[in-house]
C-alpha cells in the first residue's frame, strides 16, 4: 500500500527542481465518492495531496492541455517538465500520446501508483445513496471499505469498482520515473466476453440498443473533453468549414458523432472509461469503443498504449494482415 507520507515528500522532492513547473495529483472531493484532480505549482501544497480508491480521473488527459504556442507578445513558453501521478489505466494513455508524438517523453516526470481498482460512483450511489460529505475508500483483493464521515462500510470489490478494474490487465504503471510501492500481481484478465455477447444480437435488436442510447445524447462533449486521447487542436465533429456534423441533437446527427469519434480512437483507446464515467445520461459508450478495441486486438494483434516503441496502429504492416475488405 501506498505510504501517503511518502507520496507527498516525493511530490515535493519534484516541485522543488528548477526544471519542473507543475505537478498534477489528486486532492479530497467536496463531496461524493470521487476524488478530484489537482494542479500544483509549489512544494509548500503537497499536503494536500491524496491516493485511495477515490482516485478515478484519468491524469494524463491534463498533460495535452498544457499552454502551447503561442503565448501571449512578450512571452516565452515555459518548456519546463510536468508531473503526474498515475495508476496502470493512465499510463497507457501516456504512452499513447507518446506514440504519436504528443510531446516527448523528457517533458514529463511520471510518478507511478500500483492500482487494485477504482470505486464507480453509481454503483457506490446504489449501495450508500447520495452523500453530502466526501467518501474515502480502501481496497483489498477481495473488499472495498468505505468511510463516509466515520462510518465504514465494506462491500465485495466487484460490488463497487468499475468495470474495467474487474478486466484490468495492468494494475502497475507501464511507464514511470518513481513506483511509490512494490508492483502487485496481475489480478484479472480480459476476454471481452462482453462484446462477444453484445455481438450474438441481431443486426436489428443492436440498432435497437445504439438508437436509443444515442437518442440520449446532449452533445455536451464531455466524452470527447475527458478524453486522453481527444487532443486534436481542432476537432473534426465542432468544426464548421467544412462541417462534417451538424450540432442538432437529433438521432442522426447524435449517432454520426459517437460512430466518428469511436473510429477515430480506434487502436487508440486505452480503456480507461472516463468517457462513460462522465456521460451525464450514463450512455454505455464503452460498448462501442471495446467492440473497436477487441477487433484491433483480433484482427491486428495489437493492443495500444503498452508498448512505448510500436507505432500507432494506422502507421504499422505486416504482410499478413487481413485484406477482407478488399473487393
Amino acid at each position: 500500500m501506498v505510504d501517503l507520507n511518502k507520496l507527498r515528500d516525493k511530490a515535493k522532492e519534484v516541485l522543488i527542481r528548477d526544471d519542473v513547473r507543475r505537478l498534477i495529483g489528486w486532492k479530497r472531493g467536496t463531496y461524493g465518492f470521487e476524488s478530484a484532480p489537482v494542479v500544483l505549482k509549489d512544494a509548500s501544497e503537497v499536503d494536500i495531496l491524496i491516493w485511495d480508491a477515490t482516485c478515478v480521473q484519468n491524469l494524463a488527459s491534463l498533460l495535452t492541455l498544457e499552454e502551447k504556442p503561442p503565448v501571449p507578445r512578450g512571452q516565452e513558453p515555459d518548456t519546463r517538465k510536468v508531473a503526474v501521478m498515475v495508476k496502470g489505466c493512465d499510463s497507457r494513455a501516456i504512452i499513447q500520446q507518446l506514440i504519436e508524438k504528443a510531446y516527448e517523453r523528457d517533458d514529463v516526470i511520471v510518478i507511478g501508483l500500483p492500482c487494485r481498482g477504482v470505486v464507480d460512483r453509481r454503483k457506490a450511489r446504489e449501495l450508500f445513496g447520495d452523500l453530502a460529505v466526501p467518501a474515502e475508500a480502501k481496497i483489498d483483493a477481495e473488499k472495498v471499505t468505505i468511510d463516509i464521515g466515520g462510518d465504514f462500510k465494506t462491500v465485495e470489490r466487484k460490488d463497487v469498482v468499475m468495470d474495467k478494474c474487474l478486466r484490468c490487465r495492468y494494475p502497475n504503471p507501464l511507464v514511470s520515473d518513481t513506483m511509490m510501492d512494490s508492483e502487485i500481481e496481475k489480478f484479472a484478465d480480459d476476454d471481452f466476453a462482453d462484446v462477444e455477447e453484445f455481438e450474438k444480437k441481431s443486426p436489428d435488436d443492436k440498432w435497437k440498443h445504439f438508437d436509443e442510447q444515442f437518442d440520449k445524447c446532449i452533445r455536451c462533449y464531455s466524452c470527447r473533453n475527458v478524453c486522453p486521447m481527444c487532443y486534436c487542436v481542432e476537432c473534426l465533429v465542432t468544426k464548421l468549414r467544412p462541417q462534417w456534423t451538424r450540432r442538432s441533437t437529433d438521432i442522426s446527427e447524435n449517432t454520426a458523432y459517437h460512430i466518428q469519434r469511436a473510429w477515430h480512437l480506434a487502436g487508440r483507446c486505452i480503456e480507461c472509461m472516463e468517457c462513460q464515467r462522465v456521460c451525464p445520461v450514463d450512455i454505455p459508450l464503452m460498448t462501442l469503443n471495446r467492440k473497436m478495441t477487441h477487433d484491433v486486438k483480433e484482427m491486428f494483434e495489437y493492443e495500444p498504449g503498452v508498448d512505448p516503441e510500436a507505432p500507432p496502429l494506422l502507421a504499422s504492416y505486416k504482410p499478413n494482415d487481413p485484406e477482407d475488405y478488399i473487393m
